[in-house]
């Protein structure tokens, strides 16, 4: 029989779940709740019990599964240890081994973000490229380094964090890290807002989004139906996420850059808002750089953690 692979993307409300091949093809897919009651202490063992009724429901032997790959919302220290996930209660929780106990599998574990770039360089918008980084667009901005084929994730497993790269001085609004001025604080959706607010605070004329809630999508809208204020806002999100890119390929000279999350709905246009300021930052010789949409969506945990696990293995 051909070997499989579990992909597991543990998350603070569902752990999604992926039954794989060695080639990445997708068997099977399933949700369970995250339990998080008691410091998350029932987390693992649901999830070793899902792998074992589908390991059973399908018929495969234990010695025709490879492994277990999971990604976390956290560092991830030796592809074991998880120092601290606050959403999900726990703290210095060895996840790797108590998950390899509960299983008898050989188990790997890492950051989500970072487990999302490895399975958009293996099977989604980054195939192809070995030195990437994907950036996630959403609430917050998140990134994931590939380099050579392999998840980067420094010294104490937080590498990638993007996010928090220092933009701008004066800012008087914290990030949720704390500090002041970071990249999501302007390139995430919620940053895509608060970029144009300031925009509409000095604009004389009249704009469809004044006087109102809205969201990034919404401001995204307006500029395409040729609303002045939000084309401008728009232009100068555009500034601020090609100024944080530049930063990020000047030090890590990726192939590609992956663009996924919630704010790529808005599709190529980004790409358009963010290279002329790229351009003017970028050091020239990090500058050939392919853009790519992320593909895999949602799915992208559980495709990277078979990787993950798929390399452990094969060493």
């Amino acid at each position: 029989m051909a070997k499989k692979l579990f992909g597991v993307d543990l998350g603070g409300t569902t752990v999604k779940m992926g039954l794989f091949d060695e080639t990445g093809g997708r068997e099977q897919e399933w949700e369970i709740p995250t339990r998080k009651e008691d410091g998350g202490e029932r987390i693992l063992p649901d999830i070793a019990e899902s792998i074992r009724a589908t390991a059973d429901a399908q018929g495969i032997a234990k010695e025709d599964i490879l492994g277990v790959g999971m990604g976390v919302p956290g560092a991830v220290i030796d592809e074991s240890l998880v120092p601290q996930a606050v959403n999900l209660g726990w703290k210095n929780k060895d996840a790797g081994k108590e998950l390899s106990r509960l299983t008898g599998l050989p188990v790997a574990v890492g950051n989500d973000a970072n487990i999302a770039a490895l399975g958009e360089a293996w099977q989604g918008g980054g195939k192809g490229f070995r030195n990437l980084l994907l950036v996630t667009l959403g609430t917050g901005v998140g990134g994931g380094i590939i380099a050579d084929g392999r998840i980067l994730t420094g010294a104490a497993g937080a590498g990638g964090e993007i996010g928090h790269i220092h933009l701008e001085d004066g800012e008087t609004e914290a990030c949720g890290c704390g500090q002041y001025g970071c990249f999501e604080e302007y390139a995430s959706a919620t940053g895509a807002v608060r970029v144009a607010r300031r925009v509409l605070a000095d604009w004389d004329g009249e704009s469809t989004l004044k006087g109102r809630e809205f969201t990034c999508k919404d401001l995204f809208d307006a500029a395409a139906a040729g609303d002045a204020a939000a084309k401008a806002a728009c232009k100068k999100y555009g500034d601020y996420l090609g100024k944080g890119l530049a930063i990020c390929a000047s030090v890590l000279n990726p192939e590609a850059i992956v663009l996924g999350g919630g704010v790529t709905k808005a599709g190529e246009v980004l790409f358009d808002l963010l290279k002329p300021s790229f351009a003017r930052c970028v050091f020239p010789g990090c500058a050939a750089v392919e853009w790519k949409l992320a593909t895999l969506g949602n799915q992208a945990g559980i495709v990277g953690a078979a990787k993950l696990i798929l390399d452990r293995v094969n060493g």
